[in-house]
């Protein structure tokens, strides 16, 4: 068994605070990145090979493109989602699906209500099941058949990290991070799942948001186009890109999350502890750094603590990324 990697070194990016009390810290990395690629600011581990979770998947559509997916628009930015089972994401994903001549049947993604909690509520409510259609990872899922099928590749294995596919997606993940694959494992849904550092992930995203044609272009133009296909109603990557014009952003399971503006200007967080109430916050501080308007962020780093009806703390950025971002604010 190969040796095991981390635990990463992070430090304090949150704090929680109830009265005058810090009653919780949340822990994690982040990496800012200017327009030349240079690494402007990192906190905590940046280094250190870790696994994405979704923030992968605009990678995952790279290499799909590259062995000739035939997909842009929102059809496009549903091959990259982690959506939220809402009816035109399922309508979208029958739609690539019908495109290789394929069902529901031939995912191999897990099954899942909705993401949506309302609509997820609803089918419990209905006693709808699970369905492999209604999981967050069915559009790549159907854009890795249809690709499978155009080249002539096996479908019933798509999911195998030996083959041809896959294979393609490791190649365009190693040379859009700049770094060589850690580990692999399997994600949530079952789809290979490669460990990259946080400096290498957004670097990827740098590249992406920054390109001026070819296939990055076209994936970076579906991703801006159609958050909400990309993701759900409500949901914080809508809002931040609405907030942020010109912003590509994508979210992870266990806390990660990836931003990136046309220039190349780029941040990457990663929570230690996997909780999405720190993700958000600690985005926006990074993007501060980065140079985006603190007017527009102000939303997302305005979190009240309550007790009862009344406001009763705050989350506050904690430490170094604190201070930065308080002088970027200033300077703006």
């Amino acid at each position: 068994m190969a040796d095991l990697i981390g635990p990463p070194r992070h430090v304090p990016l949150l704090h929680v605070v109830r009265g005058d009390l810090v009653e919780s810290v949340h822990h994690g990395s982040v990496a800012v990145l200017g327009p030349d690629g240079r690494l402007l600011y990192a906190a905590g581990d940046v280094e250190t090979p870790f696994f994405p979770r979704s923030a992968m998947k605009p990678l995952q559509a790279a290499g799909m493109l590259r062995s000739g997916l035939p997909l842009d628009g929102e059809l496009l930015a549903l091959a990259a989602a982690s959506h939220s089972g809402e009816e035109h994401h399922r309508r979208g994903v029958r739609r690539i699906l019908a495109e290789a001549g394929l069902g529901e049947s031939d995912l191999r993604n897990t099954s899942d209500l909705p993401l949506d909690p309302d609509l997820r509520a609803q089918w419990r409510a209905q006693g709808r099941p699970p369905s492999r259609l209604a999981q967050n990872c069915s559009g790549k899922h159907a854009a890795m058949l249809l690709t499978a099928r155009l080249n002539g590749w096996p479908t019933a294995d798509y999911l195998d990290p030996g083959h041809p596919l896959q294979k393609v997606i490791a190649d365009t993940v190693e040379d859009l991070t700049g770094d060589r694959i850690a580990r692999t494992s399997a994600d949530g849904c079952g789809a290979p799942l490669f460990a990259v550092s946080l400096h290498g992930l957004t670097r990827a995203y740098a590249r992406i948001a920054a390109a001026r044609d070819g296939h990055l272009a076209t994936l970076a133009a579906a991703l801006r186009a159609h958050p909400r296909m990309l993701a759900g109603r409500g949901r914080d990557v809508v809002r931040l890109t609405a907030a942020v014009p010109g912003l590509l952003a994508k979210d992870g399971f266990e806390a990660v999350m990836v931003a990136a503006l046309p220039d190349g200007r780029a941040v990457g967080v990663k929570i230690a502890d996997g909780s999405e109430r720190a993700r958000l916050p600690v985005t926006a501080a990074a993007l501060t750094i980065c140079g985006v308007d603190p007017a527009a962020l102000a939303p997302f780093l305005e979190t009240a603590v309550r007790g009862g009806d009344a406001v009763v703390g705050r989350f506050e950025i904690a430490g170094d990324l604190a201070r930065r971002a308080a002088e970027a604010a200033t300077a703006a």
